[in-house]
């Protein structure tokens, strides 16, 4: 048996439309979005009287996508919400772009920051991390060659 494909990747947020909006500008597209609920999501996450809002995001060329979601209940809990980038565990989404000066700029007004700054790697590749909506941190990397 092999794997299909790798279908999406999800994230927890508490500002659903702000996170949707932080994706759109980045240039993701909205495939859908709506509000879950029933004893079938209850058996898969295994909580109880589970209801949330996703909204699912892809990339152009839709090779890859997101899913957002916001549980209403439980309300989501975290650990650390503004953990380093070297903590255990899933640490960041990565995008490649074609202006990295301008992709960050577009995305500072909703709420983005660099962790670090933009850094040059081997002439090859210009890369940087930003903190996004909810703390999730967002890779960038444009390719020089």
């Amino acid at each position: 048996m092999t794997i299909k494909r790798m279908d999406h990747v999800g994230v927890i947020v508490d500002d659903l439309a702000a996170a949707i909006a932080f994706f759109l500008e980045l240039g993701m597209e909205l495939v859908g979005e709506g509000a879950i609920e029933g004893s079938w999501l209850d058996d898969v996450v295994g909580l109880d009287e589970v209801r949330c809002e996703v909204a699912f995001l892809r990339t152009p060329g839709g090779h890859g996508q997101l899913e957002l979601t916001k549980f209403n209940n439980p309300v989501a809990t975290t650990a650390e919400p503004s953990a380093p980038a070297n903590a255990l565990g899933l640490r960041r989404i990565m995008f490649t772009v074609d202006d990295i000066e301008e992709v960050v700029a577009r995305l500072r007004p909703h709420g983005a920051e660099l962790v670090g700054q933009i850094a040059e790697y081997e002439n090859t590749y210009r890369l940087c991390y930003l903190r996004g909506p909810e703390n999730i941190i967002i890779s960038l990397s444009e390719e020089l060659t």
